[in-house]
């Protein structure tokens, strides 16, 4: 962990990775009275045991927006001793108001997080310059290394290539989570950030690709179905193994339009339910999937003999 929030970097530090290879951005399972608790543990486990190489906590995955504060640093809490440091756990913990998010980021920390993951302000679409201030403060206001997380589709702005370049000095932020899906804009990233600078595939279905850009790996809705597929495809993008890495990429499209034919984690909670796990409902405004997508979900898991 970084022990550093001067916002200063020295030209001698080197900045590591959270972790490289398959993080599983993780559903939460509910209950009648919260956060299911028995069931997070066989989950987790269950993704310890087929090799996910992190575990990402109240994601939009985990539908940390409907969740409570208290709910939030519970489950963080409960991942964070279960794990028992087998892996890294990066809680999510961003908020489009920047005290919240600084709160939930210093709360996180002290629960054991080994790192954050925190969102671009949603809905505010705040311009370029706010977007570093907010950043910054955030990571001003830990000592664990932060990850970045760009999903304009959901927040309504992206971060540019030059505002990564601004933000990758600071000795807290580690790199980004990417789901802009902008190919061009990654490269440029690249080149104009340091090489401790480091970049996670938001979306499944690029995760080759951008691990032959010099990413490091992907932060997973498709592993918590396949967390031992995911893993293995990452390790090919690693060994350089592009061809059969593509090959991998290409088998799990269908699959990957599945748990994606509607809004992230409607799908892969569903998935997860059929496959008999009790993960519980989803919370409103999420709803349950329409019939036509319901077939396609189940067509796809019995492709990979997940039914």
């Amino acid at each position: 962990k970084l022990q550093v929030k001067t916002g200063k970097r020295s030209e001698f530090t080197v900045k590591h990775p959270i972790f490289t290879g398959s993080g599983v951005a993780i559903v939460t399972p509910f209950s009648q009275e919260g956060v299911n608790l028995e069931t997070f543990g066989r989950l987790l486990d269950a993704q310890l045991e087929a090799g996910t190489d992190a575990i990402i906590v109240c994601g939009t995955t985990g539908e940390a927006s409907t969740m409570t504060y208290d709910e939030r640093m519970a489950a963080v809490e409960f991942c964070v001793d279960h794990v028992d440091g087998r892996v890294p756990v990066i809680a999510g913990t961003g908020s489009n108001n920047t005290e919240n998010a600084i709160a939930l980021s210093r709360d996180a920390q002290r629960a054991g997080a080994d790192g954050i993951l925190v969102v671009t302000p949603y809905y505010n679409k705040a311009t370029q310059e706010g977007l570093y201030r907010h950043y910054t403060a955030v990571a001003d206001a830990v000592e664990v290394p932060m990850i970045l997380y760009d999903v304009p589709s959901r927040s309504g702005v992206a971060i540019q290539p030059e505002t990564y370049a601004r933000l990758s000095r600071h000795p807290n932020i580690v790199g980004v989570k990417e789901a802009g899906g902008n190919f061009a804009q990654m490269q440029r990233t690249r080149n104009l950030c340091p090489e401790d600078f480091y970049i996670w595939s938001g979306n499944d279905d690029e995760t080759a690709a951008i691990c032959l850009l010099g990413g490091v790996g992907v932060i997973s809705v498709v592993a918590n179905v396949l967390p031992s597929v995911m893993h293995q495809l990452t390790e090919l993008c690693r060994q350089d193994r592009f061809r059969e890495a593509g090959a991998l990429q290409q088998k799990l499209r269908k699959l990957t339009d599945a748990l994606f034919c509607e809004a992230n984690p409607i799908p892969v909670k569903t998935a997860l339910q059929l496959m008999g796990w009790e993960v519980g409902p989803l919370r409103l405004p999420l709803c349950p999937m329409g019939e036509s997508h319901l077939l396609q979900l189940k067509e796809a898991l019995e492709e990979w003999a997940l039914l």
